[in-house]
């Protein structure tokens, strides 16, 4: 029997194919970063097993608990810090991720700038932007973009490789795409994390290289980890 999160993981992976081909784009420049946050590690097995190594989580505890074990058999995963991240955290975010999209404020920064070289650590690092201006919302404001992406290259050192956004939940996404993709290309910036289940084939056609997918490969978050979850991705 085919688990329902490997048929999850099959129609999400047709549909980009799909939207790539629209856009006229190849299916290769688009990662697909399964979102298994609030999931245990028996959810994500067959998607494992399935062939995907991208995966994102939002905090650095629960990532802590379950993907150590789950990496021994699948060395080869990639791990992307899709949440917010404290400034204390950044240590244990750094030894565990690949990637962190959530780069948004001067105290995480220099948390990274020591960690990574202490580390000896090379990983992507993603500027979130707060596109709609939203105040329980973090990440950078469109106007301060430039200026912080210039202190995170010049004054911390930090490589940055592309940007994050995650749309105001009503309103249509593509406004919202299209300045993320219009911020990344005046600062030289070619990666673009964004799109989520709902809207990840909008994302594709503005550029994403990037899409954050959850509920549409793993179902429905438990009903008690949503409660203290951030945003759906």
């Amino acid at each position: 029997m085919i688990d329902d999160s490997a048929c999850g993981l099959a129609a999400v992976e047709q549909e980009i194919a799909r939207a790539c081909a629209d856009a006229r784009r190849e299916r290769s420049e688009v990662t697909l970063i399964a979102v298994s946050k609030t999931f245990f590690a028996d959810a994500i097995t067959p998607v494992l097993a399935a062939g995907q190594r991208h995966f994102g989580e939002n905090r650095v505890q629960e990532a802590k608990s379950k993907w150590p074990a789950l990496r021994q058999s699948h060395p080869e995963t990639t791990l992307h810090l899709i949440g917010p991240l404290q400034s204390n955290k950044a240590k244990d975010a750094v030894a565990l991720f690949d990637a962190i999209h959530s780069v948004d404020r001067d105290s995480l920064c220099q948390a990274l700038a020591k960690e990574l070289p202490q580390q000896d650590r090379l990983i992507e690092l993603f500027v979130q932007l707060n596109t709609g201006e939203e105040p329980q919302k973090a990440g950078i404001a469109p106007a301060e973009a430039d200026d912080f992406i210039r202190r995170c290259r010049e004054q911390y050192g930090l490589l940055i490789s592309g940007l994050m956004c995650i749309p105001p939940v009503d309103q249509a996404p593509a406004p919202h795409f299209a300045l993320t993709a219009k911020i990344a290309k005046r600062n030289g910036l070619t990666k673009l994390s964004m799109g989520m289940s709902a809207d990840f084939a909008i994302a594709i056609q503005f550029g994403a290289t990037h899409v954050r997918v959850g509920s549409a490969i793993f179902g429905h978050r438990p009903a008690a980890a949503a409660l203290t979850a951030t945003p759906a991705a």
